[in-house]
């Protein structure tokens, strides 16, 4: 009887997954494997793939670079917030929360106004008698959207695990002699790994797959493989090959998280003092 209550009650929850999960990756997965044109099966497009290894190769490295940055920023906010008072902890909240409750290209768009050639920042630097700098289509670029757009993915897991830390095993360190630099890397940092794990995760999975950032702040030269995906649907000029790079992106991703998630299998819980 209790079986069948729970199976029940995940019903809507399986029907959702099917409909919305696994019919559409039935979907890219056919035409992956179809001929554009006949629409037979064929493995050409898997096996033209390899042109694409340029742009496969830089989304992973900015995609890594700015989970990175996300972090360094990220986690001394989130420490920071946790020795706050509880009404500054829900004020600091609602400032990270802030931002994503704009539209993503609005934000996007912001930046393009502040990097441009004859935005903000450029004729700031002009009023006060400095020259020009080329801000805008660079990698740098780029890689600050990505930061500016996913850094709160980074820092309200961190904050979740960090404020659950029990202060009585820090004073436990601090009475065993250790001063606030070992307190931090035997205890605090140990006990957030899955906080980090998790933000690293949530940072990297969408910058990998992005590409209206890199539309708007980048250049031919910062092409991802979110923009070669996007290009070959939008244009409709081979939604096949865009099909077998979203797979591939796809097994990227659950790659490239299963790895990152690897080296913390042990470390929740891990405290040595």
């Amino acid at each position: 009887m209790k079986r069948n209550k729970s199976l029940l009650l995940s019903t809507p929850y399986i029907l959702w997954m099917v409909i919305f999960t696994l019919v559409p990756l039935g979907v890219v997965l056919y035409y992956a494997l179809t001929d554009v044109e006949t629409g037979a099966f064929t493995v050409d497009n898997m096996s033209k793939l390899v042109r694409y290894l340029p742009a496969f190769g830089r989304s992973i490295l900015y995609s890594l670079i700015s989970a990175v940055i996300c972090l360094l920023i990220g986690y001394p906010v989130a420490y920071y917030m946790t020795q706050c008072s509880p009404t500054t902890q829900r004020f600091l909240y609602m400032l990270v929360m802030l931002p994503m409750c704009m539209s993503f290209l609005l934000r996007t768009l912001a930046w393009v106004g502040l990097l441009q050639d004859t935005g903000i920042i450029n004729n700031i630097l002009e009023a006060i008698g400095l020259p020009r700098l080329p801000l805008i289509r660079t990698p740098a670029a780029v890689i600050l959207g990505m930061v500016y757009n996913y850094l709160p993915y980074m820092i309200l897991p961190l904050y979740a695990i960090i404020v659950k830390i029990d202060p009585r095993l820090i004073e436990a360190a601090e009475d065993l002699g250790c001063n606030s630099t070992k307190v931090f890397s035997k205890v605090i940092l140990p006990l957030s790994m899955p906080g980090i794990l998790s933000g690293m995760t949530m940072v990297f999975v969408p910058a990998v797959s992005t590409f209206y950032i890199s539309n708007k702040l980048g250049s031919t030269e910062t092409v991802l493989i979110g923009d070669i995906v996007e290009r070959l649907f939008k244009q409709g000029d081979n939604p096949n090959m865009g099909a077998a790079l979203s797979l591939l992106l796809m097994v990227l991703v659950f790659v490239c998280t299963g790895i990152i998630n690897r080296f913390g299998g042990d470390e929740e819980g891990a405290v040595i003092v």
